[in-house]
């Protein structure tokens, strides 16, 4: 905080769930130029690699920047665009979206990032791994050069390395725990089973059957398996959600939201929902495929 509230630039490295949001937010909010005037091009841009991430981000920025009266704008795919321009038209001063839509609204002059004067890239390994960087890239192109740039990201592989020196001015770059700290917590306990993949199904329905079990979130590596496994765990009587990059944007955020209200206690997931997704009370992650 004291780093980003100067205005230096910063790279960020921490696991997801170590409280990043407002690690970035705070300075971002504390930066903006407040009341903007009507009509006010974006002040701070935040990318994030997924839409269900922008929408936690934006929801946190929100509730964080209501005092001060700032207008927090979400952006992603999978949704009109009509809304998303029309509320770009009316001014905001934060905008938080997914690499696909920003540069779309961009390129057709809708999105102008030229009065930016913050940019974060929040989970940018994970942005390398969906294969999000030559668009990131032409969106830096857009921003001014005078601005303040916060990256943050679990690991470093080489190419973020490059995109943090090719875009950050003398970045501090700060590690939130000792480099040989486990990825996993010291309160989760694992287990592995080797099981046939067809009795992977049954063998979760016995787990899902604990003494204790809260909600649970389980993970597959392709869009079909989670469908097929939500499917059948829905046969089976338990009340399961599915998000996944097959289904609309609409479902996926129903799934999401049916799951926070408990109204649903399994989601089925592919990665897209494995990234800095707030839940509380979760007592149970399966990895259903490695």
């Amino acid at each position: 905080l004291p780093i980003a509230l100067k205005g230096a630039d910063l790279i960020g490295q921490a696991r997801t769930g170590t409280g990043k949001t407002l690690g970035f937010g705070v300075p971002l909010l504390n930066r903006l130029l407040l009341p903007s005037q009507k009509a006010a091009a974006p002040q701070a841009l935040v990318i994030t690699p997924t839409r269900e991430l922008a929408v936690q981000v934006s929801g946190d920025l929100a509730v964080a920047g209501s005092k001060l009266g700032a207008k927090v704008l979400t952006i992603y795919g999978g949704r009109a665009y009509e809304p998303q321009i029309a509320a770009l038209r009316k001014g905001v001063d934060v905008v938080v979206g997914t690499p696909g839509r920003l540069l779309d609204l961009a390129q057709q002059g809708h999105l102008v990032l030229g009065a930016a004067v913050t940019l974060v890239l929040d989970e940018a390994d994970e942005m390398l791994d969906l294969g999000f960087l030559p668009d990131i890239e032409r969106i830096l192109k857009q921003i001014p050069a005078e601005r303040q740039a916060m990256l943050f990201s679990a690991t470093m592989p080489d190419p973020i390395i490059t995109l943090a020196r090719t875009f950050m001015n003398q970045p501090t770059h700060i590690r939130a725990e000792a480099p040989h700290s486990n990825a996993t917590h010291d309160s989760t306990k694992q287990y592995a089973y080797r099981a046939h993949a067809l009795d992977k199904v049954e063998m979760v329905s016995r787990i899902l059957q604990a003494n204790g079990r809260g909600a649970t979130m389980m993970f597959t590596r392709t869009k079909r398996t989670a469908q097929k496994v939500a499917d059948e765990l829905a046969e089976r009587g338990f009340k399961v959600g599915a998000v996944h990059g097959d289904l609309g944007q609409v479902a996926r955020e129903k799934a999401l939201k049916a799951f926070r209200n408990g109204d649903v206690d399994v989601l089925v997931a592919t990665d897209v929902a494995a990234r800095g997704i707030d839940i509380d009370d979760i007592t149970h992650v399966i990895n259903y495929q490695i």
